[in-house]
């Protein structure tokens, strides 16, 4: 990239990695409401149904071709199973057993695998800037950690087999985000590539919840269907292709930050409306987890 298109490219980024921050940091508190209502299969498979017809109407109403090769097709069949389904029951799941502050903040470790799997299988160089800001974010990200968990409604027990459920959840996800920084995936359209993936999360999502919880199940109550409507269409079909944009551009490790802010907003949006509770460890890890972003995305090197 020349020095002329550098800068606004880079702005462009920076803008679309705020407004994720602030979309996916509000979906938390949806999510925990969603998961009272309907069964975890069947609306996580509502959610991205809606958002594979969002996903593909976007497709259309800009002209794109659907058509994908096979090869293609393949990798969307992969990363809507890994991304879409996968990590989104787990991500659902886990929320029975923990706040979803701790989620949100235990996510946030996202950074980690993306970095690692990309270094390993796309050789994205992990860069002496990177490092020193995600160990200090890591650090941020330990503090608020343990201010969560202490303040975690569920027993031990039960705070154990949520970490397990979101630890799966992140693997789940980092495939998926390693996936789309590979060449095959970078020279496929954003908008056709991610419908496809949804519409075979969907249909993943749709068997799983078949298997596990029985025939389709649904709230008609209007707090759930707009809560499906905003997770699928804000919450997935804006935000995936802003994300995606940015693993082609600075890489997963980088993209994957995202995840650190997050959880910050969670817990603003959690203290005007769940009477969340800062205490000295939320505040001094939320301060390192952005000191740590800031020296992380900083730079090139």
């Amino acid at each position: 990239m020349s020095q002329t298109n550098a800068g606004p490219a880079q702005a462009r980024n920076i803008a679309a990695f705020v407004l994720l921050t602030l979309i996916w940091g509000s979906t938390w508190l949806v999510i925990k409401d969603q998961i009272s209502a309907v069964p975890v299969g069947w609306t996580v498979t509502w959610r991205f149904a809606l958002a594979a017809v969002g996903m593909f109407a976007l497709a259309l109403v800009r002209r794109d071709s659907l058509m994908l090769s096979r090869s293609a097709f393949g990798l969307a069949a992969v990363t809507g199973t890994f991304q879409f389904a996968g990590n989104f029951q787990l991500v659902y799941r886990s929320e029975h057993y923990l706040t979803s502050g701790l989620v949100a903040v235990f996510f946030a470790l996202l950074l980690v695998p993306n970095a690692v799997f990309a270094r390993i299988f796309v050789g994205t160089p992990v860069t002496r800037r990177f490092l020193g800001g995600s160990a200090v974010a890591l650090a941020g990200i330990g503090l608020l950690f343990l201010h969560e968990y202490r303040i975690a409604a569920a027993g031990s027990s039960g705070v154990v087999t949520g970490i397990v459920l979101v630890t799966l959840a992140l693997l789940s996800a980092s495939v998926s985000n390693v996936m789309l920084a590979t060449d095959l995936a970078r020279r496929q359209a954003i908008i056709p590539f991610l419908a496809w993936s949804m519409l075979f999360g969907a249909i993943a999502n749709a068997l799983f919840a078949w298997t596990i919880n029985g025939a389709p199940q649904f709230d008609s109550r209007p707090e759930y269907l707009a809560g499906i409507a905003y997770l699928a269409i804000i919450g997935t079909v804006i935000t995936f292709p802003l994300y995606t944009g940015l693993i082609r551009s600075w890489g997963p490790g980088k993209a994957a930050y995202n995840g650190v802010a997050v959880p910050v907003v969670a817990m603003g949006l959690s203290t005007l409306f769940e009477g969340y509770r800062w205490g000295g460890l939320a505040i001094a890890g939320a301060m390192l987890a952005m000191t740590g972003l800031l020296i992380a995305l900083s730079g090139r090197r």
